[in-house]
């Protein structure tokens, strides 16, 4: 995909016609979904020992269906506890309650789960279809089955019906109300309700702090010691430019920053700028030189002596590793380690996103973001919704709508709703060469005209993966470890893509596992490798901090804000200012 396309008008109107369009697919090119349910129906059409083996499958459904009804309508199947015709998949919570197991719900759930079991068997292993359609009609049916599932609606959900008859409908007219009060709030850019609880600088990324350096797109922060001594080596925070960087610095309780300043630790953190249409030339190596590069000069001029820990997270990571083996061919390098949470540098795996990556869906979303300049938060919020649309979608049709509840606002949930624009050319590049090409893990991927290799990196790495993450899978995040030629720490935390790293001490229900591969060490799977190590209850904080103290334990005189050369009344209190742009 070349982004010099010629400026005819031609051209031009066919990006204009595109970058409309997406406004009401909300960034989903219609051609690319055609093209999949093309494959599926062409092959399925010639498929004739397919067709017989699913009308085989329906007559089967359906018999096993109807011997349920007749069962449990002549009061031979009457006990809750009674064998159904199929159960539901064990992460699929829509229809646990007892009261899903009456008459006449259990027939709605049990007819709902047979269709959308033999949905599946019709669009599994058709023959001579592309893995990457298949993935994208199974993905997409899937969503569509689930906007039908009888636990959306009132008259078939028996869990709404009771509460509505024990508050005799008020439910249903507080569930009005937040419908208005969410549609009103997401069309003036509110933000979901329960928000303004949660003031960045206030009660969130309150960590004690000063911008140190800032250029067009970073605010360099260092933050100000707890301690009366400090460990030798800093830490350089990497975030993705795709999420605030407070997500590192939430209330004082989970605040991965201030966890490792009280163990004394020198922390800084990069604080990307919110890009508008002005940012929309940006390429993905300003990030490099702009970012990561400028940051270690910043923090190597304020302690000129030592080497620095690098932490980089999710797309802040990958942007890290390019930096470090960019780095990594000079004589000497600032960094003294790398740590990596959820990110990825092969991206030949790298789960369900890729359901909307290809060469039809990245045209499209290149002409959205050259009418634009960017790439809008609502388009990049709407892929992550989809990706777990029962838990971030009906989950709240079901609680906020027709029960008429509301969850608690809490500073994750804050977070996420304060979400960032990517630049133009930054992310069709990343888009292209990273997602598409995957050119990196390739020693494609050129930084100022030269090919950079993650085996070029000699210093130590301990990366993170999460087991539930959808975003950054682990056996993607794992890959790196046959990638590198140096010691490799991996860890893999419960939860997702943001619980499973923030997981501080104190948290209930944390589990990690955790190895070192060193050098020259063969390399083991990650089926085999989950199954051999041992589980360890509690966070995985601790175990991070360890295996940073023990790169070099010597305490060291707390070292100046900023070095020293400019006066700390003069620069900015922590968290700045970027991080306050919408």
């Amino acid at each position: 995909m070349e982004h010099s396309s010629p400026k005819t008008s031609s051209n031009t109107l066919d990006r204009l016609f595109h970058a409309t369009l997406g406004k009401a697919t909300a960034g989903i090119s219609p051609a690319s979904m055609l093209l999949a349910y093309m494959d599926w129906a062409i092959h399925l059409a010639n498929s004739p020992g397919k067709q017989g083996e699913l009308v085989q499958k329906a007559l089967k459904k359906n018999t096993r269906f109807l011997n349920y009804v007749i069962q449990r309508l002549t009061h031979q199947g009457s006990e809750l506890d009674e064998a159904c015709c199929i159960e539901p998949l064990p992460q699929d919570k829509r229809f646990n309650s007892d009261e899903w197991k009456t008459l006449p719900f259990a027939f709605y759930a049990q007819s709902f789960l047979l269709t959308q079991q033999w949905w599946h068997n019709a669009i599994d292993s058709v023959q001579g279809m592309s893995k990457h359609h298949e993935d994208v009609v199974s993905f997409t049916t899937r969503q569509l089955l689930d906007m039908v599932s009888p636990s959306n609606f009132l008259l078939t959900n028996p869990d709404v019906l009771k509460v509505t008859q024990q508050e005799s409908g008020m439910n249903l007219l507080r569930g009005a109300h937040n419908f208005i009060e969410d549609w009103e709030r997401n069309h003036r850019g509110k933000g979901p309700v329960g928000i303004e609880s949660f003031k960045v600088g206030g009660n969130i990324a309150a960590t004690k702090g000063k911008v140190v350096y800032s250029n067009r797109l970073i605010e360099l922060i260092q933050y100000s010691p707890t301690t009366e001594a400090v460990y030798a080596e800093p830490i350089l925070f990497v975030p993705a430019w795709i999420m605030k960087y407070y997500i590192l610095d939430l209330s004082e309780h989970n605040s991965m920053v201030k966890f490792l300043v009280d163990q004394g630790h020198t922390v800084f953190m990069i604080s990307w700028k919110n890009p508008d249409e002005g940012d929309r030339d940006l390429r993905l190596v300003d990030y490099i030189d702009l970012g990561v590069m400028a940051a270690l000069n910043q923090v190597m001029s304020i302690l000129p002596d030592q080497k620095i820990h690098t932490v980089g997270y999710c797309l802040g990571g990958t942007l890290l590793t390019l930096a470090a083996s960019a780095l990594a061919k000079e004589d000497d390098t600032p960094i003294a380690s790398i740590t990596l949470f959820a990110a990825q540098v092969d991206f030949s795996e790298a789960g369900e996103l890729m359901l909307f990556i290809d060469h039809s869906q990245l045209a499209y979303l290149e002409d959205m973001m050259w009418d634009q300049g960017y790439l809008d938060t609502k388009q990049m919020a709407g892929a992550f919704q989809l990706l777990r649309s029962n838990d971030l979608i009906w989950s709240k049709v079901l609680y906020d709508y027709l029960m008429g509840k509301r969850a608690p606002m809490n500073d994750l949930m804050a977070w996420n709703s304060d979400a960032t624009r990517m630049p133009y050319l930054m992310h069709a590049e990343y888009l292209e060469k990273l997602f598409m090409n995957n050119d990196f893990s390739a020693n494609r991927y050129q930084v100022h005209d030269k090919n950079v290799s993650l085996g070029d990196i000699r210093c130590p790495l301990f990366v993170v993966g999460a087991e539930k993450d959808h975003v950054a899978p682990w056996k993607s995040v794992y890959k790196i470890k046959s990638l590198t030629r140096t010691d490799v720490t991996f860890l893999l935390a419960s939860g997702g893509h943001n619980a499973g790293i923030i997981s501080e001490p104190g948290h209930d229900h944390r589990h990690y596992r955790v190895s070192l591969k060193k050098k020259g060490d063969k390399y083991i799977a990650p089926e085999n490798w989950i199954e051999t190590v041992a589980v360890k209850k509690g966070s995985w904080w601790p175990q991070w901090q360890s295996w940073l103290a023990d790169k070099k334990t010597q305490d060291h005189a707390l070292p100046l804000m900023g070095g020293g050369d400019r006066l700390v009344e003069s620069m900015l209190d922590a968290p700045g200012q970027y991080v306050l742009g919408r």
